[in-house]
């Protein structure tokens, strides 16, 4: 079945160091996190910020310093920003992730009960995050929660407000959201407006089960700390590239060869990133 993108999702806006030591709050952290998940496989990253002492951060000085060090690094990851934030902001400043250096950002495609919270996205406020995805080049991924969601992406299609390249995402497991189950999986793919890349992110002790389906079903996979804190059942995961880990190895049991970022790129129509090359050869040690 080819290629499988695997994105890691290191933070979030939820989870914390009182259900698992290993989750990072600073930008440094953050961005080391993102560097063992590339080390372990991922080829994309999804990103959150944090304030110091946790606290969920749009500031676009955050998102920045994050992707500075990245770079820096000689990380060559995909940077996808999320524009989701946290429960309760607004969303000019869920917009702030948005900055110099991402290649993809969210478009959460409703509004729904998220938890004991409601996340909040109006029909008027997605044609907003679309356009200013589409201002900034950005590759969309369009965040599905529940079928009705498919039938936003498909308004958002006809009525010019999205266009390819997009990727969709099937978030599946969050309270108040679909559940995590085959069932509901093959029932939205059914639901997709046109072929292209999709993606499951399983919520919880749903990630790497559902991992394994979507792998198996021609998909790709997000896992990471922000959706599942947990390696095995009662065993904490010791940071995002064990779960990266685990789903290469998932990806090897469906016949799936983990993307590289550049792989990555040419799947979901990303523009090559300049100096990918220089940088190849310098991790690489090549003149």
């Amino acid at each position: 079945m080819g290629l499988a993108i695997i994105t890691a999702a290191v933070v979030g806006a939820e989870v914390t160091r009182a259900q698992n030591p290993a989750v990072p709050y600073t930008p440094a952290e953050i961005a080391a996190a993102a560097l063992a998940a590339e080390g372990a496989g991922a080829a994309v990253v999804h990103l959150h910020a944090r304030w110091p002492d946790g606290r969920p951060s749009q500031e676009a000085a955050h998102f920045r310093e994050i992707i500075d060090r990245l770079r820096q690094a000689g990380s060559g990851l995909v940077i996808q920003c999320s524009t989701g934030g946290a429960v309760g902001m607004s969303l000019e400043e869920r917009l702030g992730s948005l900055v110099e250096g991402a290649e993809m950002g969210t478009l959460n495609l409703g509004t729904m009960n998220f938890g004991d919270g409601v996340f909040v996205n109006t029909r008027p406020d997605i044609v907003r995050v679309a356009a200013r995805l589409g201002r900034r080049r950005l590759v969309p991924e369009c965040e599905v929660y529940d079928a009705g969601m498919l039938d936003t992406l498909r308004w958002l299609l006809a009525e010019g407000h999205l266009a390819a390249p997009y990727h969709v995402q099937f978030v599946l497991g969050v309270p108040g959201g679909m559940g995590a189950s085959e069932r509901n999986l093959r029932f939205l793919l059914e639901g997709l407006p046109q072929e292209g890349a999709w993606s499951v992110a399983g919520v919880g002790r749903h990630q790497l089960p559902m991992a394994g389906l979507a792998l198996a079903l021609g998909g790709h996979v997000r896992v990471g700390l922000e959706d599942n804190l947990y390696a095995a059942r009662g065993v904490l995961a010791s940071g995002s590239d064990q779960l990266v880990s685990l789903a290469v190895t998932l990806a090897a049991r469906a016949g799936r060869e983990p993307a590289s970022p550049d792989q990555a790129r040419a799947l979901l129509g990303i523009a090559p990133r300049p100096g990918a090359e220089d940088a190849r050869a310098q991790r690489s040690g090549k003149p």
